[in-house]
C-alpha cells in the first residue's frame, strides 16, 4: 500500500490495491506440475524420473542396499497408431500406465521416458540377496498386464514389450548409465522376439553399437548387391516330391558374414526400407521364377513373408501388378505368408486388402499360425488358402504332449476350412514320422536340406522332372522307423 498526505485532515491515510492472483497461482501449479509430469499419463516425466532415480542411487549407494531399474519398451506400437490413429495410441498409453501403477506394488516408481518407453525402479534390495529372482518374476507379471486385451475402436487388441533390467551398483552408479544400461537389455529381448525381458550385461552396450553400424549399412545394402534370396522347399509328406517353395531373404555383410534375418528385418522395419527391400524382393523371386521356368523347371508355388507395413503402403497393390506385368509372370504361380499379428492388426481393413490381392490370383497364407490370438470364426472371413504351423510346437511335439495337441488341432481345423496345412521346421525323422501319423500333408525345414540357390533348386526341379522324389528316401527312413516300433 501506499501512504498519502495531505494539508486537508479529511484526505490522510493508505491506499491498499488487491488483485486476484488466483489464476496466475493455478497456472504457475499447473507448470511446475507438467515440468515434471506426464500431460498424458499422469505419471512421472523423464526429468523426474531421472530426479528421483538420483536421490534413491544417492540413498542406496550410502546404505548399501540395491535399485533395480526395469526399461519398458512397447512392441511394434507404431502399428496401433499407423491402424488406429493417434488418438487411440495416446488411449491406449493412459491405459498402460494406470494398469503398471496400479499391478505395482506402491512404493515402486513408475515414469514415461518417451513416447511408448516407460520405466521403473524398486529400491531397498538387499546387496547380500541374489535380486534377480524376485525381479524376474516383477517383469513377468508386468508383461503379463501389458498382454491382456486393449480395447480400440470397439475391437480387441492385444500388445506385447519388451523389458530390460538393470542393477544399481553392480551395473552402473548413476542414472543415465543405469538407464542406458537397461535400454541395452531391452533392446536385446527386442531382438530376441519381444514379450520377453533380459538382466544387463556389458556385452549388451557392445550389440546395441552394431545394431547402429547395421541399421547404417543396411541402408546401403541394396546398392551393394549385399542380398540374397535363398529357397527353402516345400515337401509333400506323402511322396516325397516338392511342391513349392519359400523365399528367403539373406544379407551377406562383407567383413561381417551371414547377418541373420531375425537382426536386421526388425531394422528395415523402423527405418521403412521394408518398402524397398519387399519390392526387390519381389522382383528377384519374379526373375528366378522366369529363369527357372525357362530351363524346364515347374518350382511349383513360390510363397514370400509380407510384413504389416508393406501391405499398408498405398500403392502395394499398384506394385505388385506392375511387377507381375514386367517379368510376363502371373499372380497365380506365387503366395504371400502373413502373420497371425498383422492379419488381426485391423481385421476389416486388412480383409478388403486380402481380397483385392486373392481377386489378383495370389495365394494367401497364415504364417506362424498357432502364436497368434485368431479363432476359427475369425479365420473364415480372410481368403486363406494355407495354415503354416510355427515351428515351435512341430520341434517340441515328439516330447510335449501339449504341443502336440496343438499341431494335430491345426491340422483338423486346417481340414475343416478346406486348407492346405504346412509344417514349419521340420528338422528330425521323429517330426517327420509324427506329422505323417498325424496326417499333415505337407512340410518344409533342414530336414530336406539348407535353403538352397535358385540354381541348386531348379536342379532338385531337373530330378523330379525325370521321375525320381528329391526326398522319398526320407519317407522310405521313417517308414521303416515306424514298422521297427510297431
Amino acid at each position: 500500500g501506499s501512504r498519502i498526505d495531505s494539508v486537508d485532515p479529511q484526505f490522510q491515510g493508505n491506499i491498499f490495491v488487491a488483485r486476484n492472483i488466483t489464476d496466475r497461482k493455478r497456472a504457475e501449479r499447473r507448470i511446475r506440475y507438467l515440468a515434471r509430469y506426464d500431460a498424458l499419463t499422469k505419471i512421472p516425466n523423464r526429468m523426474q524420473f531421472h530426479h528421483l532415480l538420483q536421490q534413491t542411487i544417492a540413498r542406496a549407494l550410502r546404505s548399501g542396499q540395491v535399485v533395480a531399474v526395469l526399461y519398458v519398451d512397447m512392441d511394434r506400437f507404431k502399428e496401433v497408431n499407423d491402424t488406429f490413429g493417434h488418438g487411440a495410441g495416446d488411449r491406449t498409453l493412459e491405459v498402460l500406465a494406470e494398469r503398471l501403477t496400479r499391478s505395482l506394488p506402491k512404493e515402486t516408481v513408475v515414469g514415461r521416458l518417451a513416447g511408448d518407453e516407460f520405466a521403473l525402479f524398486v529400491d531397498g534390495l538387499s546387496a547380500d540377496a541374489d535380486n534377480r529372482g524376485p525381479i524376474a518374476q516383477l517383469a513377468k507379471s508386468l508383461l503379463t498386464e501389458i498382454c491382456r486385451p486393449f480395447q480400440l475402436n470397439q475391437q480387441e487388441v492385444f500388445l506385447t514389450a519388451s523389458v530390460g533390467i538393470a542393477f544399481c551398483p553392480r551395473d552402473a552408479e548413476n542414472v543415465i548409465d543405469l538407464i542406458r544400461n537397461a535400454d541395452a537389455a531391452m533392446y536385446y529381448s527386442k531382438q530376441n522376439g519381444g514379450n520377453t525381458f533380459a538382466f544387463y550385461s556389458p556385452e549388451m552396450n557392445a550389440a546395441a553399437v552394431e545394431r547402429l553400424m547395421l541399421k547404417s549399412k543396411l541402408r546401403r545394402a541394396l546398392e551393394r548387391d549385399e542380398l540374397e534370396i535363398r529357397y527353402q522347399p516345400k515337401v509333400d509328406l506323402r511322396n516325397g516330391k516338392i511342391i513349392g517353395a519359400e523365399a528367403l531373404l539373406r544379407w551377406r555383410l562383407p567383413g561381417h558374414g551371414d547377418i541373420p534375418p531375425s537382426h536386421f528385418i526388425p531394422l528395415a522395419e523402423e527405418t521403412n526400407l521394408i518398402l524397398d527391400i519387399g519390392e526387390w524382393v519381389l522382383n528377384r523371386v519374379c526373375l528366378d521364377y522366369r529363369q527357372m521356368q525357362s530351363k524346364g523347371g515347374d518350382p511349383g508355388r513360390i510363397s514370400l513373408n509380407l510384413s504389416l507395413k508393406q501391405l499398408r503402403q498405398a500403392s502395394f497393390i499398384l506394385r505388385c501388378r506392375s511387377v507381375f506385368r514386367r517379368h510376363n509372370v502371373s499372380p497365380t504361380a506365387f503366395e504371400l505368408e502373413i502373420t497371425e499379428t498383422t492379419l488381426m492388426a485391423d481385421p476389416q481393413r486388412t480383409v478388403r486388402l486380402l481380397d483385392e490381392l486373392y481377386a489378383m490370383g495370389l495365394h494367401l497364407s497364415i504364417d506362424d499360425f498357432g502364436t497368434g490370438y485368431s479363432s476359427l470364426s475369425a479365420l473364415q472371413q480372410f481368403p486363406i488358402g494355407t495354415l503354416k504351423i510355427d515351428q515351435s510346437f512341430v520341434r517340441d511335439a515328439t516330447d510335449d504332449a501339449g504341443d502336440a495337441t496343438i499341431v494335430r488341432t491345426i491340422i483338423e481345423m486346417g481340414r475343416s476350412l478346406g486348407m492346405e496345412v504346412i509344417a514349419e521346421g521340420v528338422e528330425s525323422q521323429r517330426q517327420l514320422e509324427f506329422l505323417r501319423g498325424s496326417a499333415c500333408h505337407f512340410g518344409q525345414g533342414r530336414l530336406f536340406g539348407e535353403p538352397c540357390t535358385a540354381e541348386d533348386l531348379l536342379g532338385l526341379l531337373a530330378r523330379q522332372a525325370e521321375g525320381s522324389a528329391p526326398f522319398g528316401h526320407l519317407l522310405h527312413r521313417a517308414e521303416g522307423a515306424a514298422i521297427r516300433t510297431a
